[in-house]
Protein backbone atom coordinates (compact mmCIF):
# COMPACT_ATOMS: atom_id res chain seq x y z
CA UNK A 1 0.00 0.00 0.00
CA UNK A 2 1.25 3.86 -0.61
CA UNK A 3 0.08 6.58 0.93
CA UNK A 4 1.00 9.59 -1.17
CA UNK A 5 -0.50 13.34 -0.82
CA UNK A 6 -1.94 14.79 -3.81
CA UNK A 7 -2.87 17.87 -2.72
CA UNK A 8 -2.43 20.02 0.29
CA UNK A 9 -4.87 23.11 1.46
CA UNK A 10 -3.67 26.41 2.81
CA UNK A 11 -3.18 24.69 6.19
CA UNK A 12 -7.12 23.63 6.44
CA UNK A 13 -7.96 20.76 4.03
CA UNK A 14 -5.53 18.27 2.57
CA UNK A 15 -5.93 14.95 -0.01
CA UNK A 16 -3.83 11.79 0.10
CA UNK A 17 -3.69 9.26 -2.50
CA UNK A 18 -3.60 5.08 -2.09
CA UNK A 19 -2.93 2.52 -4.56
CA UNK A 20 -3.41 -0.60 -3.85
CA UNK A 21 -1.89 -3.31 -6.29
CA UNK A 22 -2.48 -7.12 -6.90
CA UNK A 23 -2.67 -9.45 -9.63
CA UNK A 24 -6.40 -8.71 -10.60
CA UNK A 25 -6.92 -5.61 -9.31
CA UNK A 26 -5.57 -1.54 -8.96
CA UNK A 27 -7.44 -0.17 -6.29
CA UNK A 28 -7.50 3.76 -5.91
CA UNK A 29 -8.44 5.21 -2.45
CA UNK A 30 -8.53 8.58 -1.98
CA UNK A 31 -9.05 10.40 1.54
CA UNK A 32 -9.87 13.77 2.40
CA UNK A 33 -9.20 14.94 6.04
CA UNK A 34 -10.74 18.00 7.51
CA UNK A 35 -9.66 19.07 11.04
CA UNK A 36 -9.58 15.71 12.17
CA UNK A 37 -12.71 14.41 10.34
CA UNK A 38 -12.09 12.20 7.77
CA UNK A 39 -13.89 10.61 4.08
CA UNK A 40 -12.95 7.85 1.63
CA UNK A 41 -14.03 7.05 -2.20
CA UNK A 42 -13.11 3.95 -3.59
CA UNK A 43 -12.48 3.42 -7.51
CA UNK A 44 -11.50 -0.41 -8.67
CA UNK A 45 -10.01 -1.49 -12.16
CA UNK A 46 -9.03 -4.45 -13.61
CA UNK A 47 -5.17 -5.00 -13.70
CA UNK A 48 -5.39 -6.15 -17.63
CA UNK A 49 -7.72 -3.10 -18.39
CA UNK A 50 -5.23 -0.96 -16.51
CA UNK A 51 -2.38 -1.99 -18.66
CA UNK A 52 -4.30 -1.62 -21.26
CA UNK A 53 -5.26 2.01 -20.96
CA UNK A 54 -1.51 3.04 -19.61
CA UNK A 55 -0.19 1.49 -22.79
CA UNK A 56 -2.48 3.45 -24.81
CA UNK A 57 -1.67 6.50 -23.04
CA UNK A 58 2.12 5.96 -23.54
CA UNK A 59 1.27 5.81 -27.25
CA UNK A 60 -0.71 8.78 -27.23
CA UNK A 61 2.03 10.97 -25.54
CA UNK A 62 4.65 9.22 -28.24
CA UNK A 63 2.20 10.73 -31.02
CA UNK A 64 1.27 13.82 -29.49
CA UNK A 65 4.86 14.65 -29.23
CA UNK A 66 6.01 13.42 -32.54
CA UNK A 67 3.06 15.32 -34.21
CA UNK A 68 4.18 18.21 -32.32
CA UNK A 69 7.34 18.39 -33.32
CA UNK A 70 6.50 18.00 -36.65
CA UNK A 71 3.74 21.21 -36.62
CA UNK A 72 6.33 23.30 -35.11
CA UNK A 73 8.78 22.02 -37.92
CA UNK A 74 6.12 22.83 -40.67
CA UNK A 75 5.60 26.10 -39.15
CA UNK A 76 9.01 27.26 -39.93
CA UNK A 77 9.11 28.74 -43.57
CA UNK A 78 12.56 29.07 -44.20
CA UNK A 79 14.50 25.66 -44.29
CA UNK A 80 18.71 25.16 -44.04
CA UNK A 81 19.61 24.91 -47.56
CA UNK A 82 19.85 26.37 -51.14
CA UNK A 83 16.48 26.49 -52.93
CA UNK A 84 16.84 28.46 -55.90
CA UNK A 85 13.17 29.11 -56.44
CA UNK A 86 13.85 31.04 -53.14
CA UNK A 87 16.95 32.68 -54.65
CA UNK A 88 15.63 33.73 -57.76
CA UNK A 89 12.50 35.67 -55.39
CA UNK A 90 15.22 37.29 -53.50
CA UNK A 91 16.90 38.35 -56.83
CA UNK A 92 14.01 39.76 -57.96
CA UNK A 93 13.28 41.54 -54.99
CA UNK A 94 17.10 42.46 -54.99
CA UNK A 95 16.78 44.10 -58.31
CA UNK A 96 13.92 46.09 -57.32
CA UNK A 97 16.32 47.74 -54.46
CA UNK A 98 18.26 49.35 -57.33
CA UNK A 99 14.96 52.12 -57.58
CA UNK A 100 16.02 52.21 -61.37
CA UNK A 101 12.73 51.01 -63.08
CA UNK A 102 14.69 51.25 -66.66
CA UNK A 103 16.65 48.16 -64.88
CA UNK A 104 13.86 46.37 -63.08
CA UNK A 105 11.24 46.86 -65.42
CA UNK A 106 13.09 43.85 -67.18
CA UNK A 107 12.90 41.08 -64.87
CA UNK A 108 9.86 39.85 -63.87
CA UNK A 109 8.29 41.20 -60.36
CA UNK A 110 8.30 38.95 -57.34
CA UNK A 111 6.07 36.85 -56.67
CA UNK A 112 4.99 36.08 -52.97
CA UNK A 113 6.93 39.63 -51.43
CA UNK A 114 5.52 43.23 -51.24
CA UNK A 115 7.76 45.64 -49.98
CA UNK A 116 6.43 47.63 -47.00
CA UNK A 117 9.79 50.17 -45.98
CA UNK A 118 12.42 52.00 -47.60
CA UNK A 119 15.04 53.39 -46.23
CA UNK A 120 16.01 57.03 -47.17
CA UNK A 121 20.14 57.69 -48.43
CA UNK A 122 22.72 56.15 -45.66
CA UNK A 123 26.14 56.50 -45.43
CA UNK A 124 27.67 56.61 -48.35
CA UNK A 125 24.64 56.42 -50.23
CA UNK A 126 23.52 52.76 -49.18
CA UNK A 127 19.79 51.84 -48.93
CA UNK A 128 17.50 48.89 -47.91
CA UNK A 129 14.48 48.01 -48.10
CA UNK A 130 11.85 45.31 -46.01
CA UNK A 131 9.78 43.73 -47.99
CA UNK A 132 6.88 41.35 -46.75
CA UNK A 133 5.67 37.47 -47.98
CA UNK A 134 2.28 37.69 -48.64
CA UNK A 135 0.83 34.61 -46.80
CA UNK A 136 3.56 33.34 -44.68
CA UNK A 137 5.27 35.14 -41.68
CA UNK A 138 8.45 35.69 -43.53
CA UNK A 139 9.94 38.67 -43.99
CA UNK A 140 12.82 40.13 -46.54
CA UNK A 141 15.77 42.24 -46.06
CA UNK A 142 16.98 43.83 -49.16
CA UNK A 143 20.43 45.64 -49.50
CA UNK A 144 21.06 47.61 -52.17
CA UNK A 145 24.19 47.48 -53.88
CA UNK A 146 26.87 50.05 -55.52
CA UNK A 147 25.13 52.69 -57.44
CA UNK A 148 26.25 55.16 -60.03
CA UNK A 149 27.37 58.17 -57.61
CA UNK A 150 30.57 58.70 -57.01
CA UNK A 151 29.98 58.23 -53.21
CA UNK A 152 28.99 54.71 -53.48
CA UNK A 153 31.86 53.58 -55.28
CA UNK A 154 34.01 55.77 -52.75
CA UNK A 155 32.79 53.09 -50.19
CA UNK A 156 34.07 50.25 -52.21
CA UNK A 157 37.65 51.71 -52.45
CA UNK A 158 38.11 52.45 -49.30
CA UNK A 159 38.90 48.78 -49.10
CA UNK A 160 42.06 49.10 -46.11
CA UNK A 161 40.40 46.27 -43.22
CA UNK A 162 39.63 46.61 -39.65
CA UNK A 163 39.23 44.22 -36.64
CA UNK A 164 36.27 42.62 -36.78
CA UNK A 165 35.44 43.73 -33.36
CA UNK A 166 35.54 46.93 -32.34
CA UNK A 167 33.62 50.39 -32.61
CA UNK A 168 33.38 53.10 -35.02
CA UNK A 169 32.41 56.45 -34.51
CA UNK A 170 29.82 57.18 -38.00
CA UNK A 171 28.38 60.47 -36.25
CA UNK A 172 28.83 62.69 -33.46
CA UNK A 173 26.15 61.10 -31.55
CA UNK A 174 26.52 57.44 -33.55
CA UNK A 175 28.86 55.06 -32.09
CA UNK A 176 28.29 51.52 -33.78
CA UNK A 177 30.02 48.93 -31.76
CA UNK A 178 30.29 45.59 -33.27
CA UNK A 179 31.33 41.85 -32.88
CA UNK A 180 31.58 40.16 -36.05
CA UNK A 181 33.87 37.68 -34.52
CA UNK A 182 35.84 37.18 -31.17
CA UNK A 183 38.68 35.72 -33.01
CA UNK A 184 41.14 39.00 -32.69
CA UNK A 185 42.91 37.94 -36.00
CA UNK A 186 39.67 38.14 -37.88
CA UNK A 187 39.18 41.31 -40.05
CA UNK A 188 37.17 42.96 -42.84
CA UNK A 189 36.83 45.64 -45.24
CA UNK A 190 36.12 49.34 -43.78
CA UNK A 191 34.40 50.49 -46.52
CA UNK A 192 31.30 48.07 -46.00
CA UNK A 193 31.44 47.88 -42.05
CA UNK A 194 30.41 52.05 -42.42
CA UNK A 195 27.51 50.80 -44.52
CA UNK A 196 26.56 47.86 -42.23
CA UNK A 197 26.78 50.52 -39.41
CA UNK A 198 24.17 52.93 -40.87
CA UNK A 199 22.10 50.12 -42.08
CA UNK A 200 22.18 48.31 -39.19
CA UNK A 201 21.07 51.76 -36.78
CA UNK A 202 17.40 52.06 -39.27
CA UNK A 203 16.96 48.42 -39.51
CA UNK A 204 16.85 47.09 -35.91
CA UNK A 205 13.69 48.87 -34.93
CA UNK A 206 12.10 47.37 -38.19
CA UNK A 207 13.17 44.31 -37.01
CA UNK A 208 11.63 44.40 -33.60
CA UNK A 209 8.14 45.59 -34.40
CA UNK A 210 7.97 43.07 -37.65
CA UNK A 211 9.15 40.33 -34.59
CA UNK A 212 5.93 41.84 -32.19
CA UNK A 213 3.66 41.33 -35.02
CA UNK A 214 4.29 37.88 -35.14
CA UNK A 215 7.43 37.89 -37.98
CA UNK A 216 10.33 35.67 -36.42
CA UNK A 217 11.98 34.47 -39.55
CA UNK A 218 13.99 36.94 -41.91
CA UNK A 219 15.57 36.55 -45.58
CA UNK A 220 18.47 38.88 -46.05
CA UNK A 221 19.67 39.38 -49.86
CA UNK A 222 22.49 41.71 -51.16
CA UNK A 223 23.50 41.88 -54.85
CA UNK A 224 27.47 43.41 -55.38
CA UNK A 225 28.05 45.61 -52.93
CA UNK A 226 24.82 45.09 -51.08
CA UNK A 227 26.26 41.39 -50.56
CA UNK A 228 29.37 43.00 -49.17
CA UNK A 229 27.12 44.09 -46.79
CA UNK A 230 25.09 41.43 -46.27
CA UNK A 231 28.07 39.39 -44.79
CA UNK A 232 28.62 41.51 -42.29
CA UNK A 233 25.18 42.44 -41.68
CA UNK A 234 24.45 38.94 -41.23
CA UNK A 235 27.45 38.15 -38.36
CA UNK A 236 26.02 41.11 -36.55
CA UNK A 237 22.68 40.16 -36.01
CA UNK A 238 23.79 36.59 -35.37
CA UNK A 239 25.97 38.35 -32.69
CA UNK A 240 23.29 40.07 -31.31
CA UNK A 241 21.32 37.27 -30.64
CA UNK A 242 24.19 35.33 -29.54
CA UNK A 243 24.46 38.39 -26.72
CA UNK A 244 20.69 38.25 -26.29
CA UNK A 245 20.24 41.52 -27.43
CA UNK A 246 17.97 39.80 -30.35
CA UNK A 247 15.55 37.25 -29.57
CA UNK A 248 16.53 33.82 -29.69
CA UNK A 249 14.02 32.29 -32.20
CA UNK A 250 14.61 34.68 -34.74
CA UNK A 251 15.53 33.11 -37.88
CA UNK A 252 17.75 34.51 -39.96
CA UNK A 253 18.91 33.34 -43.71
CA UNK A 254 20.99 35.07 -46.10
CA UNK A 255 22.07 34.60 -49.55
CA UNK A 256 25.16 37.04 -50.56
CA UNK A 257 24.60 37.51 -54.55
CA UNK A 258 27.80 38.01 -56.56
CA UNK A 259 29.29 39.39 -53.53
CA UNK A 260 33.33 40.91 -53.45
CA UNK A 261 34.98 39.31 -50.68
CA UNK A 262 34.10 40.80 -47.21
CA UNK A 263 37.34 40.33 -44.78
CA UNK A 264 40.09 37.74 -43.83
CA UNK A 265 40.49 34.39 -44.07
CA UNK A 266 39.83 34.15 -39.82
CA UNK A 267 36.18 36.37 -40.59
CA UNK A 268 35.83 33.81 -43.64
CA UNK A 269 36.29 30.81 -40.50
CA UNK A 270 33.60 32.50 -38.15
CA UNK A 271 31.20 33.47 -40.56
CA UNK A 272 31.63 29.65 -42.17
CA UNK A 273 31.41 28.18 -38.11
CA UNK A 274 27.94 30.93 -37.09
CA UNK A 275 25.98 29.75 -40.78
CA UNK A 276 27.83 25.90 -41.49
CA UNK A 277 24.00 24.41 -41.10
CA UNK A 278 22.60 26.12 -44.49
CA UNK A 279 21.29 28.70 -43.43
CA UNK A 280 24.02 31.61 -45.40
CA UNK A 281 25.00 31.44 -48.97
CA UNK A 282 27.53 32.94 -51.24
CA UNK A 283 26.46 32.59 -55.20
CA UNK A 284 28.90 33.51 -57.80
CA UNK A 285 29.00 33.22 -61.87
CA UNK A 286 31.94 31.66 -62.63
CA UNK A 287 32.07 34.56 -65.42
CA UNK A 288 31.73 37.09 -62.81
CA UNK A 289 34.76 39.24 -61.65
CA UNK A 290 33.43 40.88 -58.69
CA UNK A 291 33.88 38.44 -56.26
CA UNK A 292 37.31 38.26 -57.03
CA UNK A 293 37.86 42.00 -55.42
CA UNK A 294 39.44 43.49 -53.66
CA UNK A 295 42.57 42.75 -54.33
CA UNK A 296 44.50 40.34 -52.01
CA UNK A 297 47.94 40.97 -50.75
CA UNK A 298 49.17 37.77 -48.36
CA UNK A 299 52.18 38.35 -45.94
CA UNK A 300 54.05 35.96 -43.72
CA UNK A 301 52.33 38.03 -41.01
CA UNK A 302 49.00 36.58 -42.07
CA UNK A 303 49.28 32.95 -40.80
CA UNK A 304 48.62 31.27 -37.70
CA UNK A 305 50.54 31.41 -34.71
CA UNK A 306 52.56 28.24 -36.15
CA UNK A 307 53.99 28.54 -39.09
CA UNK A 308 56.53 27.89 -41.05
CA UNK A 309 57.96 31.29 -41.59
CA UNK A 310 57.72 31.94 -37.76
CA UNK A 311 61.53 30.88 -37.15
CA UNK A 312 62.39 31.60 -40.79
CA UNK A 313 64.91 34.71 -39.94
CA UNK A 314 66.90 32.80 -36.95
CA UNK A 315 67.29 29.52 -38.75
CA UNK A 316 68.74 31.15 -41.68
CA UNK A 317 71.45 33.16 -39.79
CA UNK A 318 72.87 29.46 -38.20
CA UNK A 319 73.85 28.60 -42.00
CA UNK A 320 77.30 29.30 -42.69
CA UNK A 321 78.49 32.42 -44.80
CA UNK A 322 77.60 32.36 -47.77
CA UNK A 323 74.69 30.04 -47.80
CA UNK A 324 73.59 32.28 -45.13
CA UNK A 325 73.90 34.95 -47.46
CA UNK A 326 72.36 33.65 -50.52
CA UNK A 327 69.31 32.51 -48.21
CA UNK A 328 68.68 35.81 -46.48
CA UNK A 329 68.39 37.66 -49.56
CA UNK A 330 66.25 35.09 -51.64
CA UNK A 331 63.89 35.08 -48.31
CA UNK A 332 63.98 39.33 -48.14
CA UNK A 333 63.06 39.28 -52.31
CA UNK A 334 59.86 37.01 -51.61
CA UNK A 335 58.92 38.70 -47.72
CA UNK A 336 59.43 42.14 -48.11
CA UNK A 337 57.89 42.85 -51.67
CA UNK A 338 54.15 41.75 -50.14
CA UNK A 339 54.37 44.06 -47.25
CA UNK A 340 55.82 46.70 -49.21
CA UNK A 341 52.16 46.39 -51.35
CA UNK A 342 50.49 45.82 -48.14
CA UNK A 343 51.91 49.27 -46.66
CA UNK A 344 50.52 50.56 -50.09
CA UNK A 345 47.26 49.27 -49.86
CA UNK A 346 46.84 51.11 -46.46
CA UNK A 347 48.08 54.17 -47.62
CA UNK A 348 45.80 54.51 -50.94
CA UNK A 349 43.14 52.88 -50.02
CA UNK A 350 43.09 53.54 -46.10
CA UNK A 351 44.56 56.57 -44.85
CA UNK A 352 44.22 58.53 -48.43
CA UNK A 353 40.72 57.53 -49.29
CA UNK A 354 39.76 57.98 -45.54
CA UNK A 355 39.99 61.82 -46.39
CA UNK A 356 37.29 62.19 -48.67
CA UNK A 357 34.96 59.77 -46.49
CA UNK A 358 35.49 62.23 -43.90
CA UNK A 359 34.16 64.94 -46.58
CA UNK A 360 30.75 62.78 -46.97
CA UNK A 361 29.65 61.68 -43.25
CA UNK A 362 30.57 64.44 -40.82
CA UNK A 363 31.61 63.32 -37.50
CA UNK A 364 33.36 60.01 -39.24
CA UNK A 365 36.28 58.81 -37.24
CA UNK A 366 38.67 57.28 -39.60
CA UNK A 367 39.89 54.13 -37.02
CA UNK A 368 43.20 52.27 -37.06
CA UNK A 369 43.48 50.02 -39.44
CA UNK A 370 44.62 46.24 -39.36
CA UNK A 371 47.95 45.27 -40.94
CA UNK A 372 46.49 42.30 -43.17
CA UNK A 373 44.78 43.11 -47.11
CA UNK A 374 44.47 39.00 -47.13
CA UNK A 375 40.80 39.35 -48.88
CA UNK A 376 39.85 35.40 -49.56
CA UNK A 377 35.92 34.23 -50.14
CA UNK A 378 33.59 33.46 -48.02
CA UNK A 379 30.23 31.29 -47.02
CA UNK A 380 28.79 28.59 -48.57
CA UNK A 381 29.31 28.90 -52.41
CA UNK A 382 27.30 28.34 -54.85
CA UNK A 383 28.78 28.59 -58.26
CA UNK A 384 26.74 29.28 -61.77
CA UNK A 385 28.36 27.32 -64.27
CA UNK A 386 28.29 29.40 -67.74
CA UNK A 387 27.14 27.06 -71.29
CA UNK A 388 27.46 27.73 -74.48
CA UNK A 389 23.35 28.57 -74.24
CA UNK A 390 24.27 31.81 -71.51
CA UNK A 391 27.95 32.63 -73.69
CA UNK A 392 25.34 33.59 -76.56
CA UNK A 393 23.51 35.38 -74.53
CA UNK A 394 26.07 36.80 -72.76
CA UNK A 395 29.08 36.88 -74.61
CA UNK A 396 32.22 38.45 -73.42
CA UNK A 397 32.38 42.05 -74.34
CA UNK A 398 35.91 44.23 -73.39
CA UNK A 399 34.00 47.09 -73.99
CA UNK A 400 31.22 46.85 -71.39
CA UNK A 401 32.51 46.23 -68.07
CA UNK A 402 29.47 43.91 -66.22
CA UNK A 403 28.51 41.59 -68.50
CA UNK A 404 28.36 38.87 -66.04
CA UNK A 405 27.26 40.75 -62.76
CA UNK A 406 23.59 41.93 -62.91
CA UNK A 407 20.45 40.29 -61.75
CA UNK A 408 19.76 38.83 -65.60
CA UNK A 409 22.51 36.82 -66.06
CA UNK A 410 22.40 35.53 -62.22
CA UNK A 411 18.29 34.45 -62.74
CA UNK A 412 19.21 32.74 -66.26
CA UNK A 413 22.57 30.02 -64.97
CA UNK A 414 20.07 29.86 -61.38
CA UNK A 415 17.04 28.90 -63.83
CA UNK A 416 19.31 26.05 -65.14
CA UNK A 417 20.57 24.25 -62.12
CA UNK A 418 18.95 21.01 -60.94
CA UNK A 419 15.43 20.83 -58.77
Amino acid sequence: MTKTPVQHGPGVLSFYLNIELSESWVIFKTYAVDDGSSSMSLFTINMRKYREIMEKKALILLFSAFFGFVWKAECQYLKPSFDKYEYMEALKISARSTGDSSYFNTIEKPQNFEMVYQSGVLGLDNQWDLWKHSEKPVAAISIRGTTPNAVSWLENFYAAMVPAKGSLTLADDFEFKYALSENPQAAVHIGWLIGSGFIVRDLLPKIDSAYQQGTKEFLIIGHSQGGGIAYLLTAHLRALQKSGNLPADLKIKTYCSAAPKPGNLYFAYTYEDLAYDGWAYNVVNAKDWVPEVPMSIQTTADFNTINPFLNAEAMIRKEKFPKRLIMKSVYNQLDKPTKKARRNYQKYLGKMTSKSVVKNIPGYVAPPFYDSNHYVRTGDIIVLSPDDAYMEEFPDNPKVLFPHHFHAPYLMLTSQLPE
